[in-house]
């Protein structure tokens, strides 16, 4: 189910929002969830070591709430095939295992750094970040990220075949402000060529209730840096806002990539992985948008 609190419409009008239940027809008591940390993405994440020296990959850890005080989360990181920190990788320039959210935000960063070097073709770790106590308590539904750390393989994230992306991602998981709903099937239905390093494709069933389809653009002009933008669409087919509050009852729901405020980093994907992150920000037609991102991962 999913469970909607605190959103604000921006746009023409600006309006209260309470909450409404995602069973997507019965409206629900007004609840205030516990505060819990929870890793934002997919909970198996890639990290490609392809360019020298490596960009560094930043996993991001949210809260289910916003607070007026700083707030300190702990975790903990494993790994695997020997790898060290300080030799194969750092993480936070070395800083420890805490970060903080700042008052008044719900995200920070884990920043991560692999040593080129030792990412030669064909080597990977897996480096298995978890959420810990003492700190804001961990949420279970991701507390735990893989992160794959992997030099260039047989698969290029440079070279892509677009009918690899066509089909079921039946592993597909959302979330909307703070709400987890989970997991559902979405697909590929499209794949189409717009130049040498682009593509459009179409995903059908996003929200898991008889939206009609949405179109993204990918890029891959930077292999590193691939990115999957919604294309922006006044009106879902088949959408009803009334799924989000009851107030806006069968008028149908507008889409636009996120504004900076809600993400700073865009929408992205990994083809040889067939995993993408699309982020966008939802709104009711032709009166404006919630303050909310909207983030799908869709995974085999």
């Amino acid at each position: 189910m999913k469970f909607f609190s605190n959103l604000f419409l921006l746009g023409v009008l600006a309006m209260s929002f309470v909450m409404t239940g995602c069973d997507k027809t019965k409206p629900y008591d007004l609840t205030v969830p516990p505060a819990l940390a929870h890793f934002i993405g997919g909970k198996s994440q890639i990290y490609s070591v392809i360019n020298d020296p490596a960009p560094s990959y930043t996993l991001l850890v949210g809260t289910t709430d916003v607070a007026n005080v700083d707030r300190q989360v702990n975790f903990n990181v494993t790994a695997s095939s020997g790898a060290l920190e300080g030799t194969d990788f750092t993480i936070n320039g070395g800083a420890g295992r805490s970060l903080v959210i700042p008052a008044g935000q719900t995200r920070a960063a884990i920043v991560i750094s692999a040593v080129y070097a030792q990412y030669p073709f064909g080597v990977s770790d897996t480096l298995v970040f978890t959420i810990s106590e003492p700190s804001v308590a961990p949420a279970k539904f991701l507390d735990t990220v893989r992160l794959i750390v992997t030099g260039p393989s047989s698969c290029s994230e440079a070279v892509v075949n677009l009918n690899d992306l066509l089909g079921d991602y039946a592993n597909t998981n959302e979330t909307f402000g703070t709400s987890p709903y989970g997991p559902y099937t979405t697909s590929i239905s499209s794949a189409t060529s717009t130049g040498p390093t682009s593509a459009s494709i179409v995903v059908e069933n996003i929200w898991d209730n008889g939206w009609g389809p949405i179109t993204f653009n990918l890029d891959w002009a930077d292999p590193a840096n691939r990115t999957a933008i919604v294309v922006d669409q006044s009106a879902i087919p088949g959408s009803d806002a009334g799924d989000i509050n009851s107030t806006y009852a069968g008028q149908t729901i507008a889409v636009k990539a996120p504004t900076a405020a809600l993400s700073s980093t865009p929408g992205t994907y990994s083809y040889c992985d067939q995993v993408f992150t699309l982020q966008m920000q939802l709104g009711v037609t032709n009166l404006g948008y919630f303050n909310a991102l909207y983030t799908v991962v869709m995974e085999r």
